[in-house]
């Protein structure tokens, strides 16, 4: 199995409602790449300082299906429309577990 998990941190400018249409545009992927096994999204929870501001994590079986997500043109739009143009920092990693 392949975990991917990502986290944001918005611009200063960055509106809550743009925020709030990342997190519902992503949770609409789950219903059009039927490679995702799980899937989380969501802001922090506001426990700790000086975290990122939203996560995203996704389960594949594989590392095929992984890349499936990562190319598809759903997720690839979701990104260039509604993250890039309001992220700050970005970090990501894939587990293989």
């Amino acid at each position: 199995m392949i975990r991917h998990i990502v986290l944001f941190t918005w611009a200063d400018d960055a509106t809550d409602e743009q925020k709030a249409t990342v997190a519902a545009e992503l949770g609409k992927l789950p219903g059009v790449i039927p490679e995702l096994r799980a899937y989380t999204v969501g802001p922090d929870a506001g426990i700790n300082q000086g975290n990122h501001e939203f996560a995203v994590v996704a389960d594949f079986d594989n590392v095929d299906d992984y890349l499936v997500y990562r190319d598809h043109p759903r997720h690839q739009a979701v990104i260039a429309e509604h993250i890039k143009p309001i992220v700050a920092a970005r970090a990501a990693v894939q587990l293989s577990l």
